[in-house]
């Protein structure tokens, strides 16, 4: 890959300081990337080797998934020091040298931050435990029990069972959202908002140029520990937690979500704005009440840049009158908010399984979420089509796949390594024997093997990414007139005078619709585009996009 060395920083988005607006971040998971020391474990050191092909894909930004000491219960989720780097993944050298190679290379770093729990291991948390009057006593979230000694109320954790913990230390439970070994701090106490904003200004002073919020919605519980109400039946939805589990079975409005979030979120908003540049996208978990939320945290601009939902994460079809419904809820929830999009991530099936994608409807989703009025993440392999892997139970390492296997297998089928070459059984990942073993149906998608074929995947993305940034419309600009006609989904963006008019045939059978009013010319050929005939008529041929400018 010697020809992505020498990558030109892009000027005009470097001096943009809003260069989140309509950027493109790629996703690392740290862990699958690459490993530079032969352990079988991707590190900061590989990353940063691999930086040139990530700039070469045309991103503005990468964001790196959890990299922090941690006991790796949730590997990297669960943090035992905000301020270091885990030995795994290397040193804070190393990632000095990772954030001043991306720089130069003209890519911003955001990293992962987990502030609504830490590890049973930090040592907040083991002082905290000690008793009921240590100078941390309440910077976690403990309760009496009742007076039959069950759980203080009826929350539920996300990996299954009570949201509560028993301790025999102080005699309490706690409150754990997700592993019990993932107890949730108590943002109701001062200072660990002061603590994890400091955490926050030592990344920021490093060099950082942003931050993903893990469970945004998270941070804040209600203080009378309210039960949570029943959700009918008819309104669960799988998006955020599989069907199997019984988190599905309550409207939890008063385990997360709460008002007070937004004081917090706006503090957090404060002290970004100290470093011009940065940014912060917030992960929205709640299957009900996501969109709204997205609207609330991102309003204003004061509080979160941008946020995404599960809408485009979930199982259900990406069909034209989804993506319209899912928009026009967007603009009535948000109209002055900003969303980020994204098909996969390190916690979903990879969306060329879940949607059951050919090659050519890859390409077809390829270009529309290039398209769409938003932020895009893309998370590692995607553009290569990687497929969901198969992960047999001996190998499983997912504790949430362990515990609801076989109805739910877990996360870790996306979560396998990064493909680079061919030429061994774990595709230029590792020499050792990789944490999670290399799906043998992704080495023919090997970034090596795309990089000599013309029309693979991987180029695709790099034209969308380029035509992406060609026009300021699809960058920055407005939507409007949102429309599916059968399987067709159509769109215009504008910007500072300029008007695109998007469309795309969400099928494998051809169709035709009418071109708005107006003179348009055809844009996109690299990107298969379909022309307008004489007649203001648009034929489209399966997964045909078409994609003018009005003139």
């Amino acid at each position: 890959m010697n020809q992505h060395t020498d990558i030109a920083m892009k000027p005009s988005r470097q001096d943009d300081q809003d260069w989140w607006r309509g950027g493109v971040i790629y996703q690392i998971y740290p862990r699958s990337y690459q490993d530079s020391n032969g352990d079988g474990i991707g590190d900061l050191n590989g990353i940063t080797q691999r930086l040139p092909y990530i700039a070469s894909l045309g991103v503005d930004a990468i964001w790196i998934s959890p990299f922090f000491t941690s006991p790796m219960k949730d590997f990297g989720y669960d943090v035992s020091d905000y301020c270091d780097v885990d030995p795994m993944f290397g040193t804070l050298a190393d990632f000095d040298t990772l954030i001043e190679t991306a720089h130069q290379l003209g890519l911003k770093v955001m990293i992962d931050q987990v502030l609504s729990h830490s590890s049973d291991q930090h040592p907040w948390f083991q002082e905290s435990r000690q008793s009921g009057d240590n100078p941390k006593a309440d910077w976690y979230v403990w309760a009496d029990p009742k007076e039959d000694g069950t759980p203080p109320n009826n929350w539920l954790s996300i990996f299954g069972g009570s949201g509560w913990q028993w301790d025999t230390r102080r005699e309490q439970y706690y409150l754990h959202n997700f592993l019990t070994t993932q107890p949730d701090l108590n943002f109701h106490c001062p200072a660990v908002q002061e603590a994890l904003l400091d955490s926050v200004r030592f990344w920021l002073d490093r060099g950082v140029d942003g931050f993903r919020l893990d469970t945004i919605n998270f941070y804040i519980h209600d203080k009378e520990l309210r039960d949570n109400p029943p959700l009918p039946a008819e309104l669960r939805n799988a998006s955020i937690a599989p069907s199997v589990n019984p988190y599905n079975y309550q409207l939890h409005i008063h385990s997360k979500n709460q008002p007070e979030n937004i004081d917090f979120l706006k503090r957090f908003r404060a002290l970004l704005d100290e470093y011009p540049g940065t940014t912060a996208v917030g992960e929205v978990g709640d299957a009900q009440r996501g969109l709204e939320i997205m609207g609330e945290y991102t309003s204003g601009g004061d509080k979160a840049h941008m946020c995404y939902a599960f809408d485009f994460l979930s199982g259900k079809d990406l069909t034209a009158q989804r993506v319209v419904d899912v928009l026009t809820a967007v603009d009535t929830a948000a109209p002055d908010g900003w969303p980020c999009w994204a098909f996969s991530n390190h916690d979903v099936p990879r969306h060329v399984s879940r949607w059951d994608l050919s090659p050519q409807a890859a390409k077809a989703y390829t270009t529309l979420i290039h398209c769409l009025r938003g932020s895009v993440c893309l998370y590692q392999g995607e553009e290569l089509g990687l497929p969901e892997a198969e992960v047999g139970f001996e190998d499983l390492q997912d504790p949430y796949g362990i515990e609801f296997w076989p109805e739910f297998k877990g996360r870790d089928g996306c979560r396998t390594p990064m493909v680079w070459n061919p030429s061994n059984q774990n595709g230029g990942f590792t020499e050792a024997t990789p944490w999670l073993p290399v799906s043998r149906a992704h080495l023919h998608l090997s970034v090596a093997t795309q990089e000599d074929t013309p029309e693979a995947l991987l180029h695709h993305y790099r034209k969308a990414l380029s035509f992406r940034h060609a026009h300021r419309a699809l960058v920055k600009g407005a939507h409007d007139d949102l429309r599916a006609e059968g399987d067709v989904l159509s769109f215009t963006r504008s910007f500072e005078g300029e008007t695109l008019f998007c469309a795309f045939n969400l099928s494998d059978r051809p169709a035709v619709i009418d071109m708005p009013s107006g003179e348009w010319q055809q844009i996109g050929a690299e990107l298969g585009s379909a022309a307008p005939q004489a007649d203001g008529r648009l034929h489209l041929g399966p997964w045909q996009p078409a994609l003018a400018q009005k003139t």
